[in-house]
């Protein structure tokens, strides 16, 4: 493999021809920070983001230019933090409404239109009653974010030109396909499944990580906190773990996560990216949002590993200037 300098890699390309796909994935989105640190770290711009479900919050953090405050809040979770963020409806579309996340979000990201951002972003998502793939384009960032990882069961659909919005990894988990169809001259991929399958659960092994988040584990979270959790019989029934058994909530997500795994396998073979970067994640569950630090460095592992072929993948595929005559130009957005 071709060694990769200290000093910063620096082409003439332009930006916009670099894609960068950014995978669903819940918990495990956090990789993504790692990977996006390491191509800052070497120069390479991206300059067309697309996003499904989580990778849609970490794309629209890149072109906000908040990636820092990303991490650091990433950092500051654990499972009772986590837990104070779902207000759980009863009688609603979803388990959780997404208000109290909401408010985070607009912390943020509060008044901006995806129109504004310095490059192309598009965060995916799927229309509920067609099944069609949804390329939100336009508009209010949060809307957009909150409908690429409305996962169903789980957050009520966001509604948008009267289609009812759900998580878009049903039908893109990592989308590398609008990234070529913008214009993209070199697409990289972030993959968050790549090392899923017969990771999670070892023969003989109990379901710790298919759960993956259980609230009335003492080891993380204070006894007095505890409480909190305790007094809600509804969280019993959804977080609670009986020994040898997943949980509610765990079964579904872990669901989620192999029908994730089979839809990008097959995604991917159809629309490969030039570049693919697999952080090797899959020993962390989907809801362990608490181990985001861990997740990071594995992203920003993964990312380094593959330097050297980005750089050759940039030498080869990029136009150097404008007067290149496989000069590409992105399409007008409509």
């Amino acid at each position: 493999m071709t060694s990769v300098p200290n000093s910063k890699i620096v082409s003439s390309y332009t930006p916009r021809h670099i894609g960068l796909a950014l995978g669903g994935g819940m918990a495990r989105g956090f990789a993504h920070i790692g990977v996006l640190k390491v191509l800052k770290k070497y120069n390479i711009q991206p300059g067309i983001v697309a996003g499904t479900s989580i990778g849609a919050l970490a794309g629209g953090s890149y072109l906000t230019n908040q990636l820092d405050e990303l991490e650091n809040w990433a950092l500051s979770l654990n499972r009772f933090k986590v837990f104070s963020y779902l207000d759980f409806k009863v009688r609603s579309p979803g388990l959780i409404g997404g208000d109290r996340l909401e408010k985070v979000m607009k912390k943020y990201f509060d008044g901006m239109d995806i129109e504004a951002l310095p490059h192309p972003f598009v965060a995916i998502a799927a229309d509920l009653a067609t099944g069609h793939e949804i390329w939100l384009r336009k508009g209010n960032l949060i809307e957009a974010m909150k409908a690429s990882f409305a996962l169903p069961g789980v957050f009520p659909p966001v509604e948008r030109n009267h289609r009812q919005l759900v998580d878009g990894a049903l039908v893109n988990p990592v989308p590398v396909s609008v990234c070529q169809a913008l214009g993209a001259r070199l697409t990289i991929a972030i993959d968050l499944h790549a090392d899923m399958i017969g990771k999670n659960v070892k023969p003989g092994e109990s379901y710790q990580t298919i759960a993956g988040f259980d609230v009335f584990n003492e080891a993380d979270v204070p006894k007095e906190e505890q409480k909190l959790f305790k007094s809600s019989g509804f969280a019993k029934r959804l977080f609670r773990r009986e020994e040898g058994k997943a949980s509610l909530f765990g079964v579904m997500v872990s669901a989620l996560g192999i029908f994730q795994d089979r839809i990008t396998r097959s995604r991917l073979a159809g629309d490969p990216p030039d570049i693919h970067i697999k952080p090797q994640i899959g020993h962390i569950g989907m809801l362990e949002f608490e181990r985001a630090e861990e997740l990071i460095k594995l992203g920003e592992e993964a990312a380094e590993k593959m330097i050297p072929d980005i750089k050759i993948a940039m030498d080869v595929l990029l136009p150097k200037t404008a007067d290149d005559p496989e000069f590409v130009d992105i399409p007008p957005q409509d």
